[in-house]
C-alpha cells in the first residue's frame, strides 16, 4: 500500500486522534481558531482505538477532546457532503453539550414528581456539575467537499445579536468551525498562516514523504511528524479493508489525483 491518505477519517483519526499525537492536534487546533483563544493542554476524551470496530463497522470517527479551560471539541474529517450535514453539525454539537447533564436522569430521589430544575440545584449544594457547569462545546469540521456557494475556506459561527453583533457571555458556548478544503487555492510559495500549511499538507499528502516534503510545510514541527507518521503508519486486515472501501470513493471524486498517486508510485 503507497502512503495512506490523511483525508479518509479512519486515518485522521488514527493520526490526530492517538495520546502520542497529541501535540499534532493541538497544532490543527490552535491553526483554526482565533489568536484570542489558543490553547496549550488537550486531553485526548476517546482516543483512537481498534475497539471503535462495531460488528465489522467503524463507528466512532470523530475526536472528542478537551482544553486546559474545560472547552470541549469534537474534531471530524469527512470527504463525503450530504443535504443534511449542517443539521448533523448541530446534532453532533447539542449531543456533546447536552451529555454534560446526561446524569441527572440517575439522581436518585424518592419524590419521583422532583422537577430537572430541583435536581440541579441539588447536584449543584452537592458541588456536582449543574447548569453554571456547563463548558462550552466547539465543533470543527474539516470537509473535503464544498458546502457553502462562495470560494471562502474557512469560516466560523457563534450566538450573537442579529442586529448589534452583539454577544453575551451567558450564551457563549457554541462555535463552529468550517473548513472547506477543496476551496483553498494558495500556492506553495505564498503560505502564510499554520492554517494554510496544514491544509496544504492535507491537500497534498500523498506526494510527500520525509525527503521531499517542502520547506515552507516542514517549519511547521508538528507538520513534520504528521508527515513521518503517515509513512509509517499501519493498518491491520480489518482497518485496511475499510481503508480501501473510502479511498475508493475519494478516488472517483478525484480521478486528477488517483493519476498523481499512480505517477508517484511509478517512479518510486
Amino acid at each position: 500500500m503507497s502512503k495512506v491518505n490523511p483525508k479518509i477519517d479512519l486515518v485522521f483519526k488514527k493520526l490526530f486522534g492517538s495520546e502520542e499525537n497529541k501535540d499534532i492536534l493541538m497544532s490543527l487546533i490552535n491553526a483554526i481558531l482565533p489568536d484570542n483563544k489558543q490553547i496549550t493542554e488537550i486531553e485526548i476524551k476517546n482516543p483512537y482505538n481498534v475497539s471503535d470496530y462495531k460488528e465489522g463497522k467503524l463507528t466512532i470517527l470523530d475526536i472528542k477532546a478537551q482544553d486546559e479551560r474545560g472547552v470541549l471539541y469534537d474534531i471530524e474529517m469527512q470527504i463525503k457532503g450530504t443535504d443534511f450535514y449542517g443539521r448533523r453539525t448541530l446534532f453532533y454539537w447539542a449531543k456533546m453539550f447536552g451529555s454534560q447533564l446526561d446524569y441527572i436522569n440517575d439522581f436518585p430521589t424518592a419524590n419521583e414528581q422532583i422537577t430537572e430544575l430541583e435536581k440541579l440545584a441539588a447536584l449543584e449544594k452537592q458541588g456536582k456539575l449543574g447548569y453554571s457547569g456547563l463548558k462550552k462545546c466547539i465543533v470543527i469540521s474539516l470537509m473535503d467537499f464544498n458546502f457553502f456557494l462562495d470560494e471562502k475556506y474557512k469560516r466560523s459561527f457563534m450566538l450573537k445579536d442579529v442586529e448589534t453583533n452583539e454577544t453575551h457571555k451567558d450564551l457563549d458556548y457554541l462555535d463552529l468551525y468550517f473548513i472547506e478544503l477543496k476551496k483553498y487555492k494558495g500556492k506553495l510559495q505564498n503560505v502564510k498562516t499554520t492554517l494554510e500549511r496544514w491544509i496544504t499538507f492535507l491537500n497534498n499528502a500523498h506526494k510527500y514523504n520525509k525527503k521531499t516534503l517542502p520547506k515552507e510545510l516542514a517549519e511547521i514541527e508538528e507538520i513534520n511528524k504528521a508527515n513521518l507518521q503517515l509513512e509509517v503508519m499501519y493498518l491491520d486486515e480489518q482497518e485496511k479493508r475499510y481503508y480501501e472501501s473510502q479511498q475508493k470513493f475519494w478516488f472517483d471524486q478525484n480521478d486528477f489525483i488517483r493519476e498523481s498517486i499512480e505517477k508517484t508510485v511509478a517512479i518510486e
